[in-house]
């Protein structure tokens, strides 16, 4: 990770701060030592700088949250959320002489209901188990981070993160009705509902969904479910050029269609991907697209699907004949991340997002921008909303290299609001991004926006100096 380093708070500080937080806290849950404190610094972000945290606190129970809240406005103390810090935009990353509070130890489901289809949970389930847990209900949580593993509800909250579904299921926003917050002062504030319907007021509950932890700290969610879904059937297509990948997913979605997933990777990203799991892929292949459906009768909506690549020129189209088959084209498009991060040891991952329509151009400028700063720069993307994931991939010990990867990183955010898209579709804004939002969203969104966090936040101790 690059990152900077700056003095640790003083011994007298740190010390008045831990005795204030151990009158509410059982002590297993204050973290001091130094070489411990130091490993929550920072998520997995490149270029991000990161402070010295003066102490790592695992609260249990709302309370915990609430005591530390309190004891960190009366000290004047910036706190730093953290779940599991597998972000990509440095927005758990510590400043000096902060709380981190770390939900990780919050991790109950607290209930699923079948009738009502939704769950409530502590912000640090883990995503994956959460799936698991109401697929035992015939139940489905739709969205699946690449980390999904790893990553907690609380951190999906946080960055309103999406995954491979979001073309049809949508993105973590959509399936949060309501929320518990611990707001600055440690005041207890629930939002939303667990209804079905519900326009009772201002919509609070998505205003800090996507908020980084700025607003205030999730201690409780309601979220949606839906009936578990047939099991998706995959189809892989080749393509010799990313043009003509693009036009077939123009095509895809012009025609109606509504696949469960439609995921691309470049040449790049395949033969990364070979390199680490020896999967296989075509490399001989421009553009890799994977599309699924999970409708009653998938292999009807694959072909229909199959004939529609083929008239936008690929090469070859093979559709999955069982799950097991579609898993493994899965399972290649979730280690692209990790295989582009295996070709030179460091990544920074863009997660520009444009319109479906200006997808090709999208491609075809990571492209020029790759040649001209002479790097290795893969493209996975979640094609069927536009959200392209550009990875620089580059030497940190070279710093050359290095600066020729974070001016790429900007060039990339740069025609992304070109071609009428965001600077980021799901992974948030942190500390990587804040630049590039002030040019998005303008000087009047930004004075709003600012507004918003002096209401909720007015000594600026949450997550300070992230997001505005």
């Amino acid at each position: 990770m690059i990152m900077s380093r700056i003095e640790a708070p003083s011994d007298e500080h740190t010390g008045n701060l831990t005795d204030r937080l151990l009158a509410g806290l059982p002590p297993e849950a204050v973290l001091t030592d130094p070489d411990v404190t130091a490993s929550y610094a920072n998520d997995m972000a490149s270029f991000c700088p990161a402070g010295t945290p003066a102490v790592v606190v695992l609260p249990r129970t709302v309370e915990q949250v609430q005591h530390v809240m309190r004891t960190a406005t009366e000290l004047r103390v910036p706190v730093v959320p953290q779940g599991a810090r597998t972000g990509l935009s440095g927005g758990a990353n510590a400043t000096d002489g902060c709380i981190v509070l770390s939900l990780t130890k919050m991790d109950r489901i607290l209930e699923i209901s079948p009738v009502d289809r939704i769950a409530v949970v502590e912000p640090g389930v883990i995503n994956a188990n959460l799936s698991r847990a109401v697929e035992e209900h015939g139940l489905y949580y739709p969205p699946d981070p690449s980390s999904w593993e790893m990553c907690t509800i609380g951190g999906n909250i946080g960055t309103a993160s999406g995954g491979l579904c979001c073309v049809k299921y949508g993105v973590t926003a959509e399936y949060v009705l309501g929320l518990d917050v611990v707001l600055a002062d440690g005041r207890l504030m629930s939002t939303g509902r667990r209804t079905a319907k519900g326009v009772a007021g201002y919509d609070l509950t998505r205003l800090f969904v996507g908020s980084e932890g700025s607003l205030g700290i999730v201690v409780r969610a309601v979220l949606a479910l839906r009936p578990k879904p047939p099991r998706q059937l995959v189809l892989a297509a080749e393509f010799a050029s990313a043009s003509a990948a693009c036009d077939a997913v123009c095509s895809i979605m012009t025609g109606g269609h509504v696949p469960s997933l439609l995921e691309l990777m470049d040449r790049t990203t395949v033969k990364a991907v070979n390199d680490l799991a020896r999967m296989g892929l075509p490399e001989t292949t421009e553009a890799l697209l994977l599309a699924a459906f999970d409708t009653p009768d998938p292999a009807a909506d694959l072909a229909a699907v199959g004939a529609l690549c083929e008239a936008a020129g690929a090469t070859q189209v093979v559709p999955a004949e069982d799950a097991a088959e579609s898993e493994l084209l899965l399972q290649a498009r979730r280690l692209s991340l990790t295989a582009l991060e295996a070709v030179k040891g460091t990544t920074m991952i863009d997660d520009v997002c444009v319109p479906r329509s200006r997808l090709g151009a999208m491609l075809e400028g990571v492209e020029r921008i790759a040649a001209k700063f002479d790097l290795t720069i893969g493209l996975c993307a979640h094609a069927g909303d536009g959200n392209t994931h550009p990875t620089v991939c580059f030497d940190a010990q070279d710093p050359e290299e290095s600066r020729r990867a974070r001016e790429s990183f900007d060039e990339i955010m740069a025609l992304g609001l070109e071609l009428g898209g965001t600077i980021t579709g799901e992974h948030g804004v942190g500390v990587l991004k804040k630049e590039w939002l002030a040019r998005e969203i303008g000087p009047v969104g930004l004075e709003m926006q600012r507004a918003v966090k002096q209401v909720f936040d007015p000594l600026g101790l949450l997550n300070p100096g992230k997001v505005l």
